[in-house]
């Protein structure tokens, strides 16, 4: 059976994003000057990025049109300091020239098994609204409290089979529920696809990611959008004021911790500081779905 390799949705993923990231800086932000030139680019010339790298105008288009995929790391932190990429940036970079290079095997597309310390671990969180999620962001497992906050509508037991898995990064998109309960959604979303572009990086021949990926870019126009925009995003602890249905407004603080055993794996907890109105709202609506859970 043959499986496409995922790159990008546009051709060299390298040479996509610096063309991306060189549009969004001007002469200024780089300390450069203009003279009151009219420019005919968004943003640097590919001449201007690579005097600042440190590196040939020919070489530099040769990288960005993909005719040349062999760039040293020193080369790349060059370009990233350049580009004034913050951490996440510069390590999408590396992945994404390191993806650019031959591979010899194609691996088959695997169901993700939730990591049995990971289970436990979430298990032993009681309260505290948690889940994992898995490479392309499907729900693996979920606590009953996790279920309470982010899976409203969701049967609480679909997680436990790989054909009805609710995706987090799809139900942003497309689930009336979370587009509704992130009161700042853009920001969640423009988050959602910054992860996703840094997973695809470090998976460019996982078919069913590539899958996904398109099937939202089609379907989707704000995912099209954010997507173009070739940001990447680590999520690490992020504070998000959500507006839930049964307890109303609160403000918790969403923590990504990923497994070591399984590096794809992540363990999301939703917290607020104790004594605060939100840590109360978090107690309610545990109260409040406690017989729904029972009976689940």
């Amino acid at each position: 059976m043959a499986h496409t390799r995922f790159v990008s949705m546009t051709g060299w993923p390298l040479g996509d994003v610096l063309q991306a990231w060189r549009a969004r800086m001007t002469p200024g932000d780089a300390g450069l000057a203009t003279y009151g030139d009219r420019r005919r680019v968004t943003g640097l010339r590919r001449e201007e990025l690579a005097l600042l790298a440190g590196v040939s105008a020919s070489y530099y288009t040769r990288l960005e049109q993909g005719q040349s995929r062999n760039a040293s790391p020193e080369v790349l932190d060059a370009i990233a300091r350049a580009l004034q990429l913050n951490d996440a940036e510069r390590a999408h970079l590396h992945v994404l020239s390191a993806a650019g290079q031959p591979r010899r095997t194609t691996r088959l597309p695997y169901v993700e098994r939730t990591d049995p310390p990971l289970a436990d671990l979430l298990a032993a969180l009681g309260d505290v609204p948690a889940l994992v999620l898995g490479r392309r962001s499907d729900v693996l497992a979920w606590n009953a409290s996790g279920h309470a906050l982010l899976g409203f509508g969701i049967a609480p037991e679909a997680p436990a089979d790989p054909g009805t898995r609710p995706n987090m990064a799809e139900l942003v998109f497309t689930d009336t529920f979370q587009r509704d309960l992130y009161v700042d959604w853009p920001a969640k979303a423009r988050a959602v696809v910054g992860n996703l572009r840094l997973v695809a990086g470090e998976h460019p021949d996982d078919a069913v990611l590539a899958a996904l990926i398109g099937r939202l870019s089609m379907r989707n126009a704000d995912f099209a959008t954010f997507w173009a925009d070739r940001s990447v995003q680590a999520c690490a602890s992020t504070d998000y004021d959500l507006h839930h249905p049964l307890v109303g407004r609160l403000t918790t603080t969403q923590q990504s911790l990923r497994s070591l055993n399984s590096p794809d794996q992540t363990l999301i907890t939703c917290t607020a500081p104790a004594g605060t109105a939100s840590a109360e709202a978090l107690k309610l609506l545990t109260l409040l779905t406690a017989p729904t859970r029972t009976a689940a």
